[in-house]
C-alpha cells in the first residue's frame, strides 16, 4: 500500500506515526523520516519535454561538428546535459520514425512502416502511445508541431493517442507548408487564411507560442511535452522556389552566400533560438531540476541540403537511406542534478526506448512485447548493463526497393533488395561505411541475415499488391 504525502517539511524530526483502521499490524510500514522523504522528492516523476527537429543532420550543431551554423542554445543544452554520439533515429523517414518513437516498436513491427502511401489513419486504438502510456501516471500530455500517424477526424489523430493537447499539423504533406492557412487545433482548426500570400504567420513560431503556453499551464502537475518541430524540414515547391521558406535569413543575410545556404542557416538558427525559450522559461519557473529536456532529429538530413554544411558530418548517406546518414541523429538530454554536466555517451540508444523508458521515469509499466528498452541509467550518463541485443530498420514498405538495415554490436548490415547481398561495416573503424568486409566474416552475415529475415512482421496496413505512382508493389 502506497500513501503520497503532500506538504511536506524539511526538517530531520519524524512524521506523525500513521493509525489504520486495520490495527497496528500496519503501522511500522508508514513510519516515514524526512531524510526518506527529502530523497523521494529527489526522485519525484520528472516532467519530461522531447524536442524533435525534422530531417536535422548529424552534423548541423555545433556540438556535432559544425563550423558555419551556429547554435548556441542547443550546445548549452550539451554542455549542462549528455550529448550521445550513438543514438538512432526510428526510421530514415518521418511518418515511420515517429512511429517508433511513440509506439515503442521498431520498423519490422510499427503500425507506420513508410511515408507512403498516405493513409487516413495509421493509429487504430489498439496501438498504444507514449502519451497514453504516461496519462496513467498522472501526467498532462501536450503536442505541437508535425503528427503523421492519422488525420483530424480518424482514430490516429493525436488527441485520441493519449493528448490532452495538439496544435500544428496532422498530416504528414500538410507540414510542407510554412505559410499554411491552417493548423489543427486540437478537435478544430486556427484558420489563417490569406497567409499563403500575406505570409504574416511563420507557423514555427505559432509551434512555440503554444508550447510555452503549455508549459505554463501544466507547471504544477507532471507533464510531457513532444515538440514535433518541422524545421529544418525542406518545404513544398510551390510555397518557396528554394524549398526552403523561412521570414529572414537573418543572422546570415549578409554572408556571401547562396540564397538557399542563408535560408537554411536561419531555419537551423531559428530552431535553436527556439529551444533556448524553452529552456529559459524551464528554469524562470524554477522547474529546472524537476525537468528532462531532450533533443534531437526524427532522421537523417536531407541530401539537398547546401555541401557547405556538411549536415551529416562524417555519416555516409542522408534521409532515405539505411546508412548511418540517414538514421544516426543527434540527441541531447538535460537534467540538471540527474544528469551529469558535459557528459559525452557512446551508449547506443534509439528511439524504441523512449516509451519504456519513460514509463520507468514515470513509475507505471510499459506494454509488454516493445522492440525497446528502458535506457534511463545512459540518460544518468551511465552505462547499459544490458544493451540491445541488436536495432533493426527497413525502408520501402511502399516503393520499388525494399531495403532493410541491421547493427549488431559494432557491426552494421545492410541489404538492397530481399535477395540482394548484405554490405557489412565495422562502424569501430569504418564510421563512413566505405569498406565493405563482408566477404571477410561470413558468420556475421549469416547472423545480419538471420535477423533480417525474421524481424519484419508482415502488416495489413501494407498489404501486396499496393500500387504507389502506377507500380504495383509487395510485403515482404
Amino acid at each position: 500500500m502506497l500513501i503520497q504525502a503532500r506538504n511536506r517539511s524539511t526538517n530531520n524530526t519524524c512524521l506523525q506515526p500513521l493509525i489504520l483502521v486495520a490495527g497496528v499490524f500496519w503501522l511500522s510500514s508508514f513510519l516515514v523520516c524526512i531524510p526518506g522523504v527529502a530523497r523521494a522528492e529527489a526522485m519525484r516523476r520528472p516532467n519530461i519535454i522531447y524536442v524533435m527537429a525534422d530531417d536535422l543532420g548529424y552534423g548541423d550543431l555545433g556540438c556535432y561538428g559544425q563550423k558555419l551554423i551556429k547554435t548556441p542554445n542547443i550546445d548549452r543544452l550539451a554542455a549542462e546535459g549528455v550529448r550521445f554520439t550513438q543514438a538512432y533515429a526510428g526510421s530514415t523517414v518521418c511518418t515511420a520514425s515517429r512511429a517508433v518513437l511513440l509506439t515503442g516498436l521498431h520498423n519490422g513491427h510499427s503500425p507506420a512502416r513508410d511515408n507512403v502511401p498516405h493513409y487516413p489513419s495509421y493509429l487504430q486504438e489498439d496501438d498504444v502511445t507514449i502519451a497514453e502510456v504516461l496519462k496513467q501516471a498522472g501526467y498532462r500530455c501536450g503536442g505541437v508541431g508535425k503528427w503523421s500517424l492519422g488525420d483530424a477526424g480518424t482514430t490516429g489523430r493525436a488527441t485520441n493517442q493519449g493528448f490532452d493537447m495538439w496544435f500544428g499539423y496532422l498530416n504528414q504533406d500538410h507540414a510542407h507548408y510554412y505559410f499554411t492557412e491552417y493548423l489543427d487545433d486540437n478537435e478544430g482548426r486556427l484558420e489563417l487564411k490569406g497567409n499563403s500570400q500575406s505570409r504574416q504567420q511563420y507557423s514555427h513560431d505559432l509551434l512555440t507560442d503554444r508550447a510555452l503556453k503549455f508549459i505554463r499551464d501544466s507547471a504544477a502537475q507532471p507533464f510531457f511535452l513532444y515538440a514535433a518541430y518541422t524545421l529544418p524540414h525542406f518545404s513544398a515547391k510551390e510555397e518557396d522556389p528554394h524549398g526552403l521558406a523561412v521570414p529572414s535569413t537573418a543572422p546570415y543575410s549578409n554572408r556571401d552566400w547562396d540564397a538557399k545556404s542563408k535560408k537554411y542557416a536561419a531555419m537551423v538558427h531559428r530552431l535553436d533560438r527556439d529551444v533556448g525559450r524553452i529552456m529559459r522559461l524551464v528554469d524562470d519557473l524554477q522547474l529546472r531540476q524537476q525537468t528532462l529536456i531532450i533533443f534531437t532529429s526524427d532522421n537523417g538530413g536531407h541530401r539537398g541540403v547546401p555541401k557547405r554544411f556538411q549536415t551529416n558530418g562524417a555519416l555516409r548517406g542522408f534521409k532515405r537511406d539505411l546508412t548511418e546518414g540517414g538514421i544516426r541523429v543527434p540527441f541531447i538530454a538535460r537534467w540538471p542534478g540527474t544528469i551529469p554536466a558535459g557528459k559525452v555517451s557512446r551508449e547506443i540508444i534509439a528511439f524504441q526506448d523512449m516509451l519504456p523508458t519513460f514509463a520507468e521515469l514515470a513509475g507505471v509499466q510499459a506494454p509488454a512485447d516493445l522492440d525497446g528498452i528502458s535506457v534511463v541509467p545512459a540518460l544518468k550518463g551511465e552505462s547499459l548493463k544490458h544493451g540491445h541485443e541488436f536495432l533493426y530498420w527497413d525502408y520501402g514498405h511502399c516503393r520499388a526497393r525494399y531495403d532493410q538495415a541491421v547493427r549488431w554490436k559494432n557491426w552494421k548490415g545492410i541489404r538492397h533488395g530481399r535477395d540482394g547481398k548484405i554490405a557489412l561495416y565495422n562502424l569501430d573503424h569504418d564510421l563512413s561505411e566505405t569498406n565493405d568486409i563482408s566477404g571477410d566474416h561470413p558468420q556475421v552475415v549469416k547472423r545480419m541475415t538471420e535477423i533480417m529475415e525474421t524481424s519484419s512482421v508482415p502488416s495489413k496496413r501494407y498489404p501486396i499488391g499496393t500500387i504507389y505512382r502506377g507500380k504495383a508493389l509487395w510485403h515482404p
